[in-house]
């Protein structure tokens, strides 16, 4: 491993001084990465003069139920005790969005903050959530309900992680292509909509090249909006976002993020069109394309019923006001690449424009 760039984002800050240095792995990228652990150790064998590798890469369990395990937070919590780390010390983790999410959390409260870089390895990751300052586990059955901002050291993004993805997982990070693409980048969208084919089989020129400009606006939101810590109510990049965290609870968890996130904009672009918002033809041409690039955009989940006796969605409405912390804020569209914020949703409209998806759902079956 010649490349550099983890040695000079490590470097020592004092003289004389040797970095620590402590690397989690997400177990899930061993299969496509089999050699990973020995090449880690070789990496920093080879530049002990400067670095301090001060233990084996140590495995962490991904995927989003290992967010709902409390324990392996404290288990990271003592394996930076007993190795001492500091605050001039540095977490390496390297996996998924869910990995990324726990690791960054424990190193986000233990001593105040230990030094973080992130490594995404699935194009969710990659183009969205590792992008970010947020951190988070599941508590009370709710998505991210304990979590931290801030800001990791670094963020590097290699695109060889993704050869290896199972096809589920390259077109995961899609969705949030199409997501930001939808409420601030109209010629993006448009790009998606010319490579869908090349996209659909997973080329690699045009899925690294949709991954790379995801990432840059979500950053540049982040960066640029005036409120990366979300102190106000508006959260642009949870478009579609209200639905799927309450599909992902309401199926512990088996659906996956990409995948709830399609059903979420697919409810939200229906709804769009069903209260005049947008024109049906734009929000069919949206849906278009997410077909295309092989999502589902019904789950009978949608039809829950939930503890109060009203649907289970329109209690994870009410879920995502309260995850705002006051005003409810919700961003639809009123054009590809123009989002718009709305403090109010018509319930019923919601109800109906999930019987639009589910009969779009069934005409499809019988084609």
């Amino acid at each position: 491993m010649t490349n550099d760039t983890l040695a000079e984002i490590l470097q020592p800050q004092r003289e004389g001084n040797r970095t620590k240095v402590l690397v989690y792995l997400d177990e899930g990228i061993l299969d496509g990465n089999p050699n990973l652990p020995e090449r880690i150790k070789g990496y920093f064998r080879g530049r002990e003069e400067r670095l301090n590798l001060v233990t084996s890469p140590i495995f962490m369990r991904g995927g989003e139920a290992a967010k709902n395990d409390w324990s392996l937070v404290e288990r990271i919590w003592a394996d930076l005790n007993e190795h001492a780390m500091c605050r001039h010390s540095y977490v390496v983790i390297i996996g998924g969005g869910a990995a990324l999410d726990l690791v960054g959390f424990a190193a986000s409260t233990a001593h105040r903050g230990v030094r973080l870089i992130r490594f995404p390895t699935t194009t969710l990751s990659q183009g969205d959530g590792g992008v970010g300052v947020k951190n988070g586990v599941n508590f009370f059955g709710k998505k991210n309900w304990v979590g931290t901002f801030s800001i990791p050291d670094a963020v590097v993004n290699d695109s060889l992680f993704l050869r290896g993805l199972p096809e589920s997982q390259k077109r995961a990070g899609y969705v949030e292509a199409v997501k930001v693409a939808l409420i601030r980048d109209r010629s993006f969208f448009e790009q998606m909509e010319e490579r869908a084919q090349e996209l659909a089989r997973f080329d690699e020129n045009a899925l690294e090249q949709v991954i790379r400009k995801s990432a840059a606006l979500h950053l540049e939101h982040i960066a640029g909006s005036g409120d990366p810590f979300e102190k106000g109510s508006a959260r642009p990049l949870d478009f579609g976002h209200w639905v799927a965290h309450k599909l992902e609870q309401l199926s512990d968890f088996r659906i996956g993020h990409g995948d709830a996130v399609a059903i979420g904009l697919a409810v939200d672009l229906t709804y769009s069109a069903r209260i005049g918002l947008i024109k049906p033809k734009t929000a069919e041409r949206s849906l278009r394309l997410l077909e295309k690039l092989g999502f589902h955009l019904y789950n009978e989940l949608l039809h829950a019923e939930g503890k109060s006796g009203n649907r289970s969605i329109l209690e994870g409405l009410e879920e995502f006001r309260e995850h705002l912390g006051g005003e409810l804020t919700i961003t639809l569209v009123q054009g590809i690449g123009e989002g718009v914020e709305v403090h109010a949703m018509d319930k019923k409209a919601i109800l109906q424009s999930v019987e639009d998806l589910q009969r779009r759902h069934e005409a499809l079956l019988e084609a």
